[in-house]
């Protein structure tokens, strides 16, 4: 006679929530990494385009790109203040919502008149919310990651490099049947809005942690300006940013250059250097993946160790080999190389959930600062020895990184989440 069966038991995590739950969350802040990724990547892969609609040299491109950077900066020191306001769910929405219109205002301005000044303004919009979103989104990751208890940041992160993808062959395709920038803006401008507003709609607060673990002490770093701002003090959050700093300079180099070294530097068309920076993308998308699963054998230390010496390998490959194939090679490594600094950097960060949102800021800023200092400053030299070997800073922070990856070791526990 056969057994009757049990009821299968219904798991739930902190704060009472369903798996159901937890996994719609996890797959809205999916959506919001590959957002941002595609906006990135929508502007990048229309960088040679732009150039040549403002009739600008590489020095007022990288002045351009500063007002990026310089927004994103503004946005990142404020960001941990904003998300205690009003949390991260709030100023996700919000600031995306904010950005899509600075996106489509930059474009604008790459194509009617076209207006300099107006670009640089859009831009600087746009920069200033992706850098409170940037926080927002690796805040509340982290707690989606503790409560799912495993570790996925570099999914997350993935996932930008995914939208990353889709927005550079986006761009290529746009460059290919000569989309005006200003519809091409628009149209992601739309879809970044509208994404927005609905994947927030299944995200819950990141305070759910804190709220099932122990009482936060009186004088936790999220309780007041001068606790959050107390964060900087702390050697370990700084060692962590130096890291940072050094991978997102990495990252960001090829944000901002790789395109145009692709066409100045290797002799290619604007179709093929907007190619070339999906191959880059492609490889980060890859090495991300991937990465989880070396995280979890060898732990963070090692894997960025070996991070260093990859990116500094390709990236020696694409400066000094003259060969655009080989050099696509470079890039390929140059990519899996750059994949994982940042969201490891961010995890190491977020390790303790208390002071989340004021580490990760603080980390977020220092690394920022390369995309601060870095556009102008690889425009300067490109303009005096071209883009190639203008890169050549980046392998310098590249080895300043691996040798201060000993600060992003696991706290005690934290590998065991994954």
């Amino acid at each position: 006679m056969p057994q009757p069966t049990r009821p299968a038991q219904r798991i739930t995590y902190a704060g009472g929530l369903s798996r159901g739950q937890v996994v719609a969350w996890r797959n809205a802040i999916f959506v919001v990494f590959g957002l941002c990724g595609l906006a990135i990547a929508s502007w990048v892969s229309r960088v040679p385009a732009v150039r040549d609609s403002l009739h600008a040299s590489t020095l007022q491109m990288a002045v351009l790109i500063f007002g990026i950077a310089a927004g994103s900066i503004i946005g990142l020191l404020g960001s941990s203040h904003i998300i205690a306001r009003f949390g991260a769910r709030l100023t996700i929405a919000s600031c995306l919502t904010i950005a899509s219109i600075g996106f489509a205002v930059a474009g604008l301005g790459a194509t009617v008149g076209p207006n300099y000044v107006l670009t640089f303004i859009g831009l600087a919009v746009f920069g200033a919310c992706f850098g409170i979103t940037d926080v927002s989104m690796n805040v509340i990751g982290a707690a989606n990651e503790r409560v799912l208890g495993r570790a996925i940041m570099p999914i997350f992160h993935a996932f930008f490099s995914f939208g990353t993808m889709v927005g550079a062959g986006l761009g290529a395709l746009a460059e290919l049947v000569h989309l005006p920038i200003a519809v091409h803006t628009g149209i992601v401008a739309l879809i970044i809005a509208t994404a927005a507003i609905t994947a927030v709609r299944f995200m819950q607060s990141e305070h759910i942690v804190e709220d099932d673990a122990e009482p936060v002490p009186d004088d936790d770093h999220s309780k007041s300006w001068r606790g959050r701002l107390s964060i900087w003090g702390d050697p370990r959050t700084l060692i962590i940013g130096l890291i940072v700093l050094g991978m997102a300079f990495t990252e960001g180099s090829a944000n901002d250059w790789l395109a145009l070294a692709m066409v100045d530097g290797h002799g290619v068309n604007n179709t093929t250097g907007a190619i070339v920076f999906g191959v880059f993308v492609s490889a980060m998308t890859i090495g991300r993946l991937a990465g989880v699963k070396l995280l979890d054998r060898f732990g963070r230390v090692p894997v960025l160790r070996w991070s260093s010496a990859l990116t500094g390998l390709g990236l020696v490959i694409f400066i000094f080999v003259p060969n655009e194939w080989v050099a696509i090679a470079g890039v390929v490594l140059w990519g899996l190389g750059s994949a994982l600094g940042f969201p490891v950097g961010m995890s190491a960060a977020a390790d303790d959930p208390k002071t989340a949102a004021a580490r990760v800021s603080a980390v977020a800023t220092i690394g920022y600062f390369a995309f601060l200092v870095g556009p102008p400053l690889i425009g300067f030299l490109g303009e005096h020895f071209g883009l190639l070997h203008a890169l050549l800073v980046v392998l310098v922070l590249v080895a300043v990184a691996g040798f201060a990856s000993g600060a992003a070791r696991e706290s005690h526990g934290a590998r065991s989440a994954g």
